[in-house]
């Protein structure tokens, strides 16, 4: 099972991508992408860029992501956990009386124990891939959500490349702070993301 320190980093590694990449389509309404503040083409030229730390630590969605991912991850630990006790005491209950019972009994219970725990095992097994396909989705979610709205930012702001830059996964140097327009679009996609949950 994940750490939530590889939670965030790969969350924060989704994020890098998620805003440098133009998804193919565009299911934003023009109204939830206007703001008051418009950052117009001559001011930055072409190219901007998304601090995806701010963004992942600012973005409503992205917030209420890692909660449910917490929430998800130590309800898997808790029922793994309480399973894995379970077999604990069943086994040391076992070792208690294992010499005052027959042979066969004995042999009997050995191989119950054993079934129990490979049993046990493939359930750990399952609740780690379980939590990770649960974490892959809703990465993917937020990939999604942020890659739709880059594209549409880029394409209503005349940019032609948006970057990310990001302190815990640095593929930039440099970036000249003029570039960033992360507060707007932190703004942006949490209005949006206000409307959706109403």
């Amino acid at each position: 099972m994940k750490t939530p320190g590889s939670i965030v980093t790969k969350i924060t590694l989704g994020l890098a991508i998620a805003a440098g990449v133009v998804a193919c389509n565009n299911n934003k309404p023009a109204a939830a992408l206007a703001t008051a503040n418009s950052i117009t083409t001559s001011d930055k030229g072409t190219t901007v860029y998304i601090n995806s730390d701010t963004l992942l630590a600012q973005y409503n969605y992205a917030k209420d992501m890692q909660d449910r991912l917490s929430i998800k991850g130590k309800a898997a630990q808790s029922e793994v956990a309480s399973k894995g006790q379970a077999l604990q005491r069943e086994i040391a209950d076992y070792q208690k009386v294992a010499a005052t019972l027959p042979a066969d009994k004995r042999q009997e219970t050995e191989q119950r124990l054993q079934r129990e725990q490979q049993e046990y095992q493939q359930f750990q097994q399952n609740a780690g891939v379980e939590f990770q396909k649960f974490q892959s989705d809703e990465t993917n979610k937020l990939y999604q959500k942020t890659a739709d709205f880059a594209k549409a930012y880029a394409k209503e702001h005349g940019y032609k490349l948006v970057l990310t830059y990001s302190k815990t996964a640095p593929g930039v140097l440099y970036v000249d702070p003029s570039l960033d327009v992360t507060a707007d679009v932190v703004k942006q996609l949490n209005d949006a993301y206000t409307k959706d949950k109403k």
